[in-house]
């Protein structure tokens, strides 16, 4: 048999899907209204071998309609337009419910592409199952997203991972003629990491190892022998992506071009959107880099804006530059940790009023009231600058954004500290 094991365990029922129970369990609203046979268009944003082509096949199934497929990494618009008139032909059109078309990686289709669904999905002439790994409110355009429910899928967890191990052992027609003795599980379940492909991958590489011999025992210490000896089997289909560019962003943060360009090397040959890497430049720009450089988030965005223009393969250099400033920078976390504090800070203290000399007062009721009495313009001061309070009383004495030792940071924490004293001294 040629069916890899985690095609010959997909489940074919949601009974036997394991996963996912805050959509597929017996009482979540997905799950009802499948059993109910009134699916809307929706789509499915979740990481890699968490089940999402899967609950799309169960849910044709169940419903028994016609069930249409297409890949975004080869369809084009000339694709989605055959694959919708085949749906408005068939026979079962005008019946009770709309064909599905499933669209994977329905990240990667263009604005003209996602634009040629909108018409179809509007009218019930199929119903959209799309699947992605990118969050879909920056990916998906708006009128087709504002279409479509978003359900998010999770990384499976220890117990359905080990539930889904159980099942393969004892279920598969191949693995079930053996005996296989599963003494340790850690290995397993680290190389998973939610994922039940690579799960599944592991065991067979790991049993394969030994397919001559009629009993098998899985240690920790074969799980990391065979995935050493056999990276590229471990990751069929391009599965560590995440942890590729997992690499690529602790290179970049710690300041090591060569390692950098190295793992972009890696995404490059690789397949990797090159739009995807260049959304990682934007977020480490801002994230790692910061204030210490301010001009990288910059160039991070043109470098965006360059490769849409420029196209493959020739943007792989423009991504190769920004990647090489971006990790040879003067790093700084300081505006990170200062959202994060400050969103920290208000989940604990509420929704504290605006004290009334910041308020806009645009009536006269308003300015009865003192709203924006006693506030100070700047600019009618020397320097543009006059001391008053900003933040709500009970808060007047918190610091959140705390600058780093790097050179362009200590120039705005001096001039801060000119202008504020004490405050930025702490």
């Amino acid at each position: 048999m040629n069916q890899p094991l985690a095609e010959r365990m997909r489940p074919r029922t949601l009974d036997d899907y394991i996963g996912q129970k805050h959509l597929a369990g017996a009482q979540a609203s997905l799950r009802r209204m499948i059993d109910a046979g009134r699916v809307p268009s929706f789509i499915m944003w979740g990481p890699p071998g968490v089940g999402k082509t899967t609950l799309a096949q169960i849910i044709a199934h169940k419903l028994e309609c016609p069930f249409y497929t297409l890949s975004a990494i080869s369809a084009g618009v000339k694709d989605v337009r055959e694959v919708i008139d085949k749906a408005r032909g068939n026979p079962l059109f005008h019946a009770t419910r709309s064909p599905i078309l499933f669209i994977d990686e329905i990240h990667r289709f263009s604005k003209s592409q996602q634009d040629s669904l909108l018409n179809a999905v509007e009218t019930g002439v199929v119903t959209l199952i799309g699947a992605t790994t990118e969050n879909p409110s920056f990916e998906v355009i708006r009128p087709l997203l504002s279409r479509c429910q978003v359900y998010t899928l999770k990384p499976l967890d220890e117990d359905d991972l080990l539930a889904l191990l159980r099942k393969a052992i004892s279920e598969d027609v191949i693995l079930k003629q053996k005996t296989i003795r599963v003494k340790e599980t850690a290995a397993l379940l680290r190389y998973a990491g939610g994922d039940a492909r690579k799960l599944l991958n592991t065991l067979e590489l790991v049993v394969g190892a030994e397919e001559d011999s009629p009993q098998i025992e899985i240690t920790d210490k074969k799980v990391v022998e065979r995935l050493q000896e056999n990276p590229a089997a471990y990751d069929k289909g391009g599965e560590m992506h995440y942890d590729i560019i997992s690499a690529f962003i602790k290179s970049v943060r710690g300041s090591d071009p060569d390692a950098a360009v190295y793992w972009l090397a890696r995404m490059v040959a690789g397949g990797e959107d090159p739009e995807f890497i260049a959304r990682r430049l934007l977020i480490l720009a801002a994230e790692d880099i910061g204030l210490a450089n301010p001009n990288a988030l910059l160039l991070a965005n043109a470098c965006f804006d360059a490769l849409k223009k420029i196209g493959w393969p020739e943007g792989r250099i423009i991504l190769a530059e920004t990647t090489i400033y971006l990790a040879c920078c003067p790093k700084s976390n300081s505006a990170y940790l200062a959202i994060d504090g400050a969103l920290a800070l208000v989940n604990e203290t509420g929704n504290l009023p605006v004290p009334l000399h910041l308020r806009n007062a645009p009536t006269a009721l308003m300015k009865e009231l003192n709203y924006g009495k006693n506030y100070k313009y700047a600019h009618d001061y020397e320097g543009h600058f006059v001391k008053q309070d900003f933040l709500p009383e009970e808060l007047l004495q918190h610091r959140l954004w705390k600058g780093q030792p790097n050179p362009a940071e200590s120039k705005l924490i001096e001039r801060m500290q000119q202008l504020w004293g004490e405050r930025y001294n702490k």
